[in-house]
């Protein structure tokens, strides 16, 4: 059997630096990993960085496809799960009511596997009434919200809103995927 394919979608948030430590633990445990980056997200990180990390190439675009084939239906024909890390928002929102409007949220509304996100976000935000309603819908679908935790934000704010480390978010993918620890 070959290695398992995790899909990593990365949006624009400060968080995004720890997607790159995600991406490399993810390779050195063995999995394939193809990255799905919003527009947002290369502000903070390159593709560039995940090119190197996943040795894939990487989506940011529906526009400029490295394959023949529409990269987010072969993906999603292919992957063993999909996680969004760090999930803003603005995702969260696209992600609930069902908007693909980029490479990242068409995919998503594409893949009908597991499904993870590891939500980043000012504290208020993370208290937002739309922000809760939209995380309540996606848990009603089976996705799985990996925190946020508490802590300091890049914003400067105290409180829940701090995206998960990434040995809390290996271990969720790793249960998700039915592996030993």
């Amino acid at each position: 059997m070959g290695k398992q394919l995790i899909a990593l979608g990365v949006t624009g948030g400060i968080a995004a630096f720890k997607s790159a430590a995600l991406c490399s633990e993810l390779v050195k445990s063995g999995f394939e990993v193809r990255v799905l980056m919003t527009e947002n997200a290369a502000r903070f990180v390159t593709p560039l960085t995940f090119r190197t990390l996943s040795r894939n190439a990487v989506v940011t675009s529906l526009w400029e496809l490295p394959q023949w084939q529409p990269e987010h239906v072969s993906l999603a024909q292919s992957a063993a799960l999909f996680v969004t890390a760090p999930a803003t928002a603005n995702f969260i929102a696209k992600y609930a009511c069902g908007i693909a409007d980029d490479a990242l949220t068409t995919f998503a509304a594409t893949f009908n596997g597991p499904s993870a996100i590891a939500p980043a976000m000012n504290p208020e935000m993370w208290r937002h009434a739309a922000c809760r309603e939209n995380i309540a819908k996606l848990k009603s679908r089976g996705v799985t919200v990996i925190g946020p935790v508490s802590g300091h934000v890049a914003c400067g704010a105290d409180g829940e809103g701090r995206m998960s480390e990434v040995p809390e978010i290996m271990a969720a993918i790793r249960a998700l995927l039915g592996e030993r620890q």
